[in-house]
């Protein structure tokens, strides 16, 4: 293992392109497909998260027409480069010799990733495993849209779409400025049905890596601006006697913009490469492995670890404990390989000598707590 520094020149960061926010915004959807349409003829893909498959009420509500492809993205875990690549396959064979005018993605982090990577992959060609790392992706990809119907993950924000790649064990996105959305509709209605669990382990993932990003050594003046004032929202959101009210909601989502647009600027810290792990091992989805991780980031975060356990108490979260109990040395050296791959977080979290702290007992003995 090569210890790495993280760049620190200037940064030349781009931003989602455009965006609507407010509750019922999603009707702004067709005018905004609309123009596009008039310009060009050809289809629009809708990638819509598997769990709004049989929800009339927000199916009937998208722009949809005659020609179009909408296809349910499955969410039963994390978004593979596998699945990403029959997917892509299955779309270009329906849509052969017709122009793509637009990418639309509607679900929570991971069909907003997948849509990042399919309108990439339409484009630059090849295969997901082809652009995991950074700045990989070499032209603009289809025109995106992206839809949150979850609030935490900055997926809608951040210049990358993450898949695990179960070949070689890593969890990596294309992190690439080509990656992020051109257009983002943020209607706080669409959270409205999330159960309260998800609700809160999403609403982590932006206060963890704000956090991370504040505690790195790596700063920048604009990323800490985004972090601070997410992790604020956060605050107001899971320190109220009600996480889930419509205000609530609404702070939540736009922290979570806020949140991935932080991270644009910054790099994450110790929790997000354990999290790694634990969701390329052990298939634990990635918010609630940030949470799961978090429970063993005192020695790293002792604040933040005790505010984190505040939230948890006074919203009546319950946590899974124990995950990595009974594991197999195999198991655990798995572990430690998905985690120590990602250098730059740790560089950030732990200087250049992060391996030196990150032994493989030391990997071994924290996921032990967790």
């Amino acid at each position: 293992m090569v210890d790495i520094e993280l760049e620190t020149t200037y940064l030349n960061s781009k931003n989602v392109g455009q965006y609507v926010y407010g509750v019922g915004s999603l009707k702004s959807l067709e005018s905004i497909l609309a123009s596009r349409r008039n310009s060009s003829s050809g289809v629009v893909i809708f990638l819509v998260d598997g769990y709004f498959e049989h929800n009339d009420h927000l199916l009937k509500k998208l722009p949809v027409n005659d020609h179009d492809r909408l296809i349910f993205v499955s969410v039963s875990s994390e978004p593979t480069t596998t699945y990403v690549n029959a997917l892509l396959k299955k779309i270009v064979s329906t849509t052969k010799g017709q122009k793509n005018l637009a990418v639309v993605g509607i679900g929570g982090g991971s069909t907003l990733d997948v849509a990042k990577a399919i309108s990439n992959l339409l484009t630059n060609g090849g295969c997901a495993e082809d652009y995991q790392g950074w700045d990989l992706v070499r032209v603009p990809g289809v025109y995106k849209i992206g839809v949150p119907t979850l609030s935490g993950t900055g997926a809608e924000a951040s210049r990358t779409c993450v898949m695990i790649n179960k070949e070689n064990g890593k969890k990596l996105g294309m992190n690439s400025e080509y990656t992020v959305f051109d257009q983002l509709i943020l209607d706080p209605d669409l959270t409205a049905t999330v159960p309260e669990n998800q609700y809160f382990y999403s609403g982590m993932d932006t206060w963890i890596h704000c956090v991370e990003a504040l505690k790195g050594s790596y700063r920048h003046p604009i990323g800490d601006a985004f972090s601070n004032q997410a992790i604020g929202l956060c605050r107001e959101v899971f320190d109220s006697n009600e996480m889930m009210s419509d205000s609530n909601r609404g702070k939540l989502m736009v922290a979570s913009y806020l949140g991935g647009s932080a991270i644009a600027n910054s790099y994450v810290g110790v929790v997000h490469p354990f999290s790694a792990g634990l969701s390329v091992v052990l298939n634990l989805p990635h918010c609630l492995a940030n949470c799961v991780t978090m429970m063993a980031m005192e020695p790293y975060y002792p604040k933040e670890y005790g505010e984190f356990r505040t939230f948890i108490d006074r919203n009546e979260i319950v946590l899974p404990r124990d995950v990595c109990q009974g594991l197999s040395d195999a198991q655990f050296d798995a572990l430690y390989r998905a985690t120590i791959v990602h250098e730059k977080p740790l560089t950030n979290a732990l200087g250049t000598g992060f391996s030196s702290e990150m032994t493989k007992t030391r990997v071994r003995e924290l996921f032990e707590r967790m």
